[in-house]
């Protein structure tokens, strides 16, 4: 069994039923999990680590808000629970398991990272963000932020969730994407 590939038609099938169900048919795959899976592999090529562990994690990273299990805010707690039921289904080696759950688990923030792997997943999940512009300023909307201001701190404030590495990596990018968005403001 390829357990990435049938992990993955876990998660599109699970996504298709809540973007089906969603009021706004929100598409976690298409608006962020395949950035997150791109952009984590990246980083697991940069840092030398086990691309495995960190395509999984990536994957189910938000697997609890695709199930709409629990809250926003708990989704790494949950999430962890829902993928370990997952992978022991699959018969996962239970070593390898706690390092993708362990991924899942300290997803959102790379200051909680324990490992090499973690900080792939964690930190790849903030990079998507920029991959998917009008996701982040729909989001933005959302949270009634309008001001240009306020829009360049609320990018800001994703990149500096980065661990200090990968901002290294990434600023370029980071410096070329705010430049298109934002010009002349980002030098105010």
């Amino acid at each position: 069994m390829d357990i990435i590939q049938t992990v993955k038609e876990y998660v599109l099938s699970v996504n298709k039923e809540y973007a089906d169900s969603a009021p706004d048919h929100y598409d976690f795959w298409e608006q962020h999990i395949q950035f997150v899976v791109k952009e984590g592999l990246i980083l697991a090529d940069t840092y030398n680590a086990d691309k495995e562990i960190v395509e999984l994690g990536a994957l189910l990273h938000d697997i609890a808000l695709m199930t709409k299990t629990g809250t926003r805010s708990e989704h790494h707690t949950n999430g962890k629970i829902i993928a370990e039921q997952l992978l022991s289904q699959f018969e996962y080696p239970n070593d390898k398991k706690e390092r993708v759950l362990n991924c899942i688990l300290h997803h959102r923030s790379s200051k909680n990272a324990e490992n090499i792997e973690e900080l792939c997943v964690a930190d790849a999940d903030i990079i998507a963000h920029f991959d998917n512009i009008p996701m982040c300023f729909n989001s933005a909307y959302r949270a009634n932020i309008t001001s240009v201001p306020e829009l360049i701190n609320y990018f800001a404030s994703d990149y500096e969730d980065m661990s200090d590495k990968t901002k290294e990596v990434f600023n370029s990018r980071y410096q070329n994407i705010m430049n298109v968005l934002f010009g002349e403001f980002c030098k105010r």
